[in-house]
């Protein structure tokens, strides 16, 4: 069974940094894409930050320059640096594996999610 398990979240005053992690688990082939998207009380969720099984990035307008995503050191693990926070990056923060392949399906997979709040 595949999970997809964060940490990292909690309450920073602006301007401060956080680091989130994810590692997923499981009977797991490959993974394309693992990224963050984070959803604000009556906001749509939204892409933060992905990498690809290559390395290449790609993230939010809203967050260039001061977050950055990275691949762990263990299989299937990803990290989001978040530095000069600011109260709108306040939101649950999802982990997501995209084309999650094992030995019978190909899907999506998302985390539990983790709460950031960042105070002014």
């Amino acid at each position: 069974q595949v999970q997809l398990v964060e940490s990292g979240g909690g309450l920073v005053q602006a301007g401060g940094s956080l680091r989130l992690s994810c590692a997923a688990s499981g009977s797991i082939i490959n993974i394309n894409v693992m990224g963050w998207y984070r959803q604000a009380p009556g906001k749509q969720r939204e892409l933060v930050a992905a990498i690809t099984s290559g390395g290449s990035t790609n993230y939010a307008d809203s967050v260039k320059g001061r977050f950055t995503i990275s691949r762990g050191n263990a299989k299937y693990t990803v990290h989001l640096q978040m530095n000069s926070l600011k109260p709108e990056d306040t939101a649950v923060y999802y982990c997501n594996a995209d084309n999650l392949a094992t030995l019978f399906e190909i899907r999506d997979y998302w985390g539990q999610g983790t709460q950031v709040t960042v105070s002014p």
